[in-house]
């Protein structure tokens, strides 16, 4: 039995010997074990990560449709609904005196002797603001003053006369002619003394209106004489008077936004460079429209205030009724060349840009004219991210605050 053994084994390393195996065929089955060994290490690793999946997910797994919307981007939706909103014109305007009074010289004239206000002080109705030289016309009243003592002694003369010729009458020394011509003579110098009377107010009237007098209590507005300079009636205004410190701005608006206003809405008047805002009232409405522009006027009266000078800018919004439309935060509204457009979530969550048109602008929001009925899914914000037809998971956010 062992020397089968031993011959069997024999016969076989000579036949392994007789066979030849060169380099390249054991190269060939090196990387043929090492491409097996290696796919067999890949399937495992891909079957443990299965199964560690399945074992922390397994809900997850069950639900795939879920698994894909938590992949899809969230974005904060809100639906705006109709909203009472207050319906602003927004205008713009100058700024001017209600009643801007000018205030020149009533009188003769004559050389400014002194001026008593400057621009920026209040006054009183009739309150002087400049004094005109009067000596001259001192000397004339006191010239007819005395006209009137000369008139009054030949008053006196015809009086006296008159009545001795009365009480001789009844003697018969005198004839009633006599006393018709004395009556005459008595009324003359009556009439006289009544004339130089007249004359010597006349000439005080002219000497009072030497004084360039307020006509009205307010605000001096601007002052163009000086101390010396001669004045007349020709020389224009030599200051001019806001009546009251009543100011306005005069908004310029087209014929559809005249035909919204009434007299007596309330208005905001912010001057140009100030953060400030002052109530006024619209107190007149232009009757008529320009031609050529197509606007007319109107006419917001606001309190003085030192930050309202007349000749300034000043914006003004104007409240016009209510109406019933979309509130949107600003966030939500964006703007391209094309104009104004929200991003609104449509059928399947995918996002769709609307083209809408902006109304007034309030601290509470973005009113939205024309382009949505309020029952859309608007994004809230960071809609410009989006692109159209993108899908998203949205999520609803809390609509703007009702006014």
């Amino acid at each position: 039995m062992k020397a089968m053994n031993f011959e069997s084994a024999k016969w076989r390393r000579d036949a392994l010997d007789d066979v030849v195996v060169d380099e390249e065929t054991l190269a060939r089955r090196r990387r043929r074990r090492r491409n097996i060994i290696i796919a067999v290490a890949v399937v495992a690793v891909l079957f443990l990560a299965a199964l560690l999946f399945m074992g922390g997910g397994g809900e997850k797994a069950g639900a795939p449709k879920a698994g894909q919307g938590q992949s899809l981007p969230a974005v904060s939706v809100i639906v705006p609904g109709r909203q009472d909103v207050a319906a602003m014109i927004s205008a713009t305007g100058s700024l001017a005196a209600q009643r801007d009074m000018p205030v020149g010289v009533p009188g003769e004239g004559g050389q400014v002797v002194r001026v008593l206000v400057e621009p920026g002080q209040w006054v009183g109705a009739g309150q002087v603001l400049a004094v005109i030289d009067r000596q001259v016309q001192t000397q004339e009243a006191s010239q007819l003053a005395a006209q009137i003592d000369v008139a009054r002694a030949d008053l006196n003369l015809a009086q006296a006369n008159l009545d001795r010729a009365q009480r001789l009458l009844p003697r018969g020394f005198v004839s009633r002619a006599d006393i018709d011509r004395l009556t005459a003579t008595r009324d003359a110098a009556a009439a006289r003394v009544r004339v130089a009377g007249a004359n010597l107010g006349g000439q005080r009237a002219r000497i009072g209106r030497l004084d360039v007098r307020a006509p009205t209590a307010g605000l001096v507005l601007s002052r163009s004489v000086e101390a010396g300079q001669v004045v007349s009636a020709g020389s224009g205004a030599l200051f001019r008077i806001a009546a009251g410190g009543q100011m306005e701005v005069r908004a310029r608006l087209p014929q559809t936004d005249l035909a919204r206003l009434s007299t007596g809405v309330p208005a905001m008047v912010t001057p140009v460079g100030s953060d400030q805002s002052y109530q006024g009232t619209v107190w007149q409405i232009s009757p008529t429209i320009d031609p050529t522009s197509r606007q007319g006027e109107a006419r917001v009266l606001v309190p003085y205030n030192r930050e309202l000078r007349p000749g300034g800018f000043a914006s003004v919004q104007i409240r016009a009724g209510s109406t019933s439309a979309p509130l949107l935060p600003e966030s939500a509204v964006l703007t391209d060349d094309a104009g104004s457009y929200v991003m609104i979530v449509g059928r399947n969550n995918a996002v769709e840009r609307r083209g809408v048109r902006v109304g007034n602008v309030t601290d509470r929001g973005v009113v939205i004219a024309d382009g949505l009925n309020g029952t859309e899914r608007v994004v809230a914000s960071a809609g410009a991210f989006l692109n159209p037809g993108e899908r998203v998971r949205p999520e609803r956010a809390r609509p703007a605050a009702r006014q």
